[in-house]
């Protein structure tokens, strides 16, 4: 257990280099699955949620090695599914990203329900739903399941939610299917983009990305690519959120402005001074902010994962705000620590929270629920007075990297105690 101990007050100023996208690179670790051949993979951000599924990897027999500072080199050749650690799959959510591989590779695989941050119920009803349309068939009980398919053959799939890691499942299970697979109501995001053109570099046949219809004419073989990682759009939204309510002025580099518009409208609609580059965006200070209204949509609507760091930006601004975020219940908890730190909000309801300010924010002793509920937190400490203490501060450690050191080299200050 770790806490971050936050000296609030002190305007950002500087540059940061965005990390590569955890989102991207969690699928394409579990894809490598896919081939028997080296797969090079660089922008990799050395978190803990990457950490652990390649960790994974290692239980199943394939070698894993840093070839750089963030680079990653895994050859699967000698995987073997009955060595699998089951308790590091029931540890994170993100394990479900190997269901499709394993199957694909080993025709039949057995394990727990994955675990992960507490922000509502995500049952894998919809992977088991795309999978079984391939062919598998499955077996639950007692908390885990087992999946079985000889062979699995292309199918016209009608997914029931925009599930983007259905759809990352799904994109690697059809890439070695017999014959072509069509998907509707397939996830867009920038990371389901990736993971397309990770497949498609290692010989998948795969068109549609980055709309909600998905062709897949699969292959018999796949072979070892070189890939690198798209910066992550939800840090870099974290980022330039900090920067905004702090007051100083910060350059975001290594950015794609193309996965970042709905983001910077946002933003701008909040009265954010903002300039975006070819790869860059550059956070200036404004006096004056005002309320939005925000709801999360699948891609290209707004992240669900910068629901909470907006939802900080709002204390700042001038007038009512609301929230909306349909997908999770536990989305909100974030907003009670909000509240103690002198917030002026109120949960409607699991979905909803109305935010009036501009409130002053005062240091508290608070708890980081989840992953981005942590990095808001640590949003909020930097603009609070006095000393704001923030326990459970490893969970941050799933998403973001050194993240106080990072923060500290544009002016914050934050210890982390262990």
């Amino acid at each position: 257990m770790s806490k971050f101990v936050i000296q609030g007050g002190a305007p950002l100023r500087g540059k940061i280099r965005a990390s590569g996208m955890k989102n991207a690179a969690t699928p394409i670790i579990a894809a490598t699955l896919l081939t028997s051949e080296e797969c090079v993979i660089s922008n990799v951000p050395k978190i803990s949620d990457v950490i652990r599924m390649l960790d994974i990897l290692k239980s199943l027999g394939a070698s894993v090695e840093w070839t750089g500072d963030h680079e990653v080199t895994i050859c699967a050749k000698d995987a073997d599914i009955k060595l699998l650690d089951e308790k590091a799959v029931k540890s994170m959510r993100s394990s479900i990203l190997f269901l499709g591989p394993l199957l694909a590779r080993f025709k039949k695989v057995a394990i727990p329900e994955p675990g992960g941050c507490i922000i509502g119920n995500r049952p894998p009803d919809t992977h088991f739903y795309a999978l079984g349309k391939l062919g598998a068939k499955i077996t639950r009980k007692d908390g885990s399941f087992t999946l079985e398919a000889e062979g699995l053959t292309g199918s016209l799939i009608i997914l029931p939610e925009f599930s983007v890691t259905a759809t990352e499942n799904l994109l690697m299970a059809a890439s070695l299917a017999k014959g072509r697979t069509e998907v509707h109501l397939a996830a867009a995001e920038p990371h389901v983009q990736d993971l397309i053109k990770f497949l498609n570099s290692m010989g998948a046949k795969i068109s549609g990305g980055g709309t909600h219809t998905l062709i897949i004419d699969g292959v018999e073989k796949l072979s070892g690519p070189r890939h690198t990682l798209i910066p992550d759009q939800i840090e870099i939204g974290t980022l330039a959120v900090a920067a905004a309510v702090s007051g100083g002025e910060v350059t975001i580099e290594n950015i794609i402005p193309a996965h970042l518009e709905i983001i910077l409208l946002k933003l701008q609609e909040a009265g954010v001074n903002l300039e975006v580059g070819k790869d860059y965006l550059k956070i200036k200070p404004r006096k004056f902010l005002r309320a939005f209204r925000l709801q999360t949509l699948p891609y290209p609507g707004f992240p669900t994962d910068l629901q909470a760091p907006f939802g900080v930006l709002a204390t700042q601004c001038q007038g009512t705000t609301l929230i909306q975020d349909p997908l999770f219940e536990g989305r909100m908890g974030y907003v009670g620590e909000l509240v103690k730190m002198g917030a002026n909000a109120i949960v409607a309801d699991p979905h909803r929270v109305v935010i009036t300010g501009p409130t002053p924010l005062q240091g508290q002793e608070i708890k980081s629920f989840d992953l981005r509920a942590g990095a808001t937190l640590i949003i909020a400490g930097l603009i609070a007075s006095g000393e704001t203490i923030i326990n459970e501060a490893q969970v941050v450690d799933r998403g973001y990297e050194k993240i106080e050191e990072r923060l500290n080299g544009l002016g914050a200050k934050i210890k982390r105690v262990e």
